[in-house]
């Protein structure tokens, strides 16, 4: 795999008086290059969230992590993590005007080329990437990675037809069930989205994380190396064709 200079800095920016601390990863010297608008889980823009921007920019694309929290908060667990997604849930139009915000910001970029964005996110982040797409943002694709399904409104109307979809998920999944998928299935055709659901036998919430598996985890959730490694090869082939290219070199 080719070894790439990767420059990241961090970016300001707001929605309704809440400071947001988004960051840009790229190659050095990027212009104009293919992005992934990155959204978070449910813990926030952290190590994790930055390692997952470090691995896609070292495909040679530019990310931009979105920060919805504000202020770079990272929840330390569930007492501070319901509140906040429930809180979201409970005003879609205050979510997505958080997930716009970081959207126009990126775009607004030089090393980003504003035609070509893919909104792509782990957990919260990837219902949070599918709401984007069901509420007219303006990108030429999502990828959910075991996304909350449970989450997603179910009014399509808005969407922009003709883009795609890719949902990378485990059907042990509680808040991806056998109904929810159905469900989404069911809309995105009628908003004329296409879609692929990659399902994995078995496998929970949370599978990328190996602190899933970790003692004093909730119920549902749970490590998977091969679904990690599947999904990832799933997400660089569907980048690469949204951004018109074959799909580029990465482990």
């Amino acid at each position: 795999m080719e070894t790439r200079d990767i420059q990241t800095h961090d970016v300001e920016y707001g929605h309704d008086g809440t400071r947001m601390i988004g960051l840009l990863v790229a190659p050095e010297g990027a212009v104009g290059l293919p992005t992934v608008l990155l959204l978070h889980d449910a813990f926030g823009l952290g190590d994790d969230t930055i390692a997952h921007a470090r691995r896609y920019a070292e495909l040679g694309y530019a990310v931009f992590a979105a920060d919805v929290w504000g202020d770079r908060h990272q929840p330390a667990g569930g007492p501070d993590i319901g509140p906040l997604i429930g809180a979201m849930a409970a005003d879609r139009v205050e979510w997505m005007a958080r997930v716009a915000a970081a959207h126009r910001t990126a775009a607004a970029r030089p090393e980003v080329d504003a035609e070509r964005i893919v909104a792509l996110g782990y957990c919260f982040g990837g219902a949070g990437a599918l709401e984007f797409v069901r509420t007219g943002g303006d990108v030429v694709g999502a990828v959910s990675i075991h996304g909350g399904l449970d989450l997603l409104d179910r009014d399509w109307s808005a969407a922009t037809s003709g883009i795609d979809v890719l949902v990378c998920t485990g059907s042990a999944d509680p808040m991806a069930t056998a109904e929810h998928r159905s469900a989404l299935e069911t809309d995105l055709d009628g908003a004329g989205i296409g879609w692929e659901v990659d399902l994995y036998s078995g496998v929970r919430h949370a599978y990328t994380n190996p602190r899933s598996d970790l003692p004093g985890m909730p119920p549902g959730v749970g490590y998977s190396a091969r679904a990690t490694a599947r999904s990832w090869q799933s997400t660089r082939q569907f980048l690469a064709e949204r951004f018109g290219e074959e799909a580029r070199d990465g482990a």
